[in-house]
């Protein structure tokens, strides 16, 4: 079985990263899954941004950086950039989304469990949404929260016991950064009834690769790239 497409931020290599029109085109390309990061405003909104600032766009009044977290939604919406590349919310994201794909939330903001599983719940596909993140106990907590919704556990490096850092953590998916994804890896956390995605690796060479491995996901910023290897294997 070939593993699942995954758009990392969407169809990055053609649009702004975490953008509505990054994960439009990244479904038009074939994107199995969408992997995407949030952090929360001010006023409790759950957004959808990498990084725990923002730098106002063309037009802002503003200058320098601004903490997303000490912004209202408001406030956010008016240092955008513009409509298209404006900061979404996770709300708006899961709502184009709908049922055509998978939608992995990456938890980057700090207590930022309860908003996201509400987000998630309401949504028109929550049976398609599942939550990762590098802090394992807030996946817990998330996990404790909606059970229903699968946990993930972002890592960058091997781990003595990866089946127990699962079991842990209550999740179902091991994200691993590619270039530590093995043979053994794989077996471990497939014996856990666990699964493995790999992140962003850089070129087709390392695509057959990790397919030959077994992995489960491939979240990739080459969706175009990606689809045609699986494809053609």
């Amino acid at each position: 079985m070939r593993p699942s497409i995954i758009a990392h931020r969407g169809a990055s290599r053609e649009f702004r990263e975490n953008t509505l029109p990054a994960f439009e085109k990244a479904l038009e390309l074939g994107a199995e899954g969408i992997e995407l990061d949030v952090h929360a405003t001010s006023d409790g909104i759950v957004v959808v941004h990498h990084d725990a600032d923002i730098r106002p766009g063309v037009g802002a009044r503003a200058s320098g950086t601004r903490a997303i977290a000490e912004l209202s939604m408001r406030e956010l919406n008016s240092l955008s950039a513009g409509e298209k590349t404006r900061v979404p919310s996770l709300e708006e994201v899961l709502t184009l989304v709908g049922d055509r794909a998978d939608v992995y939330v990456e938890l980057k903001g700090s207590g930022i469990q309860r908003p996201v599983v509400d987000v998630v719940q309401k949504s028109p596909a929550p049976h398609r949404c599942a939550i990762h993140s590098f802090d394992h106990i807030a996946v817990r907590a998330a996990r404790r929260a909606a059970p229903s919704i699968p946990g993930g556990i972002l890592l960058t490096s091997r781990l003595a016991d990866p089946a127990g850092a699962l079991k842990a953590a209550d999740a179902r998916d091991y994200w691993i950064q590619w270039s530590w994804a093995d043979a053994e890896l794989v077996d471990s956390i497939h014996s856990a009834n666990g699964r493995v995605i790999v992140w962003t690796p850089p070129d087709e060479r390392s695509f057959r690769a990790l397919t030959a491995l077994g992995v489960d996901g491939i979240c990739a910023d080459d969706v175009r790239a990606l689809r045609s290897v699986l494809e053609d294997a």
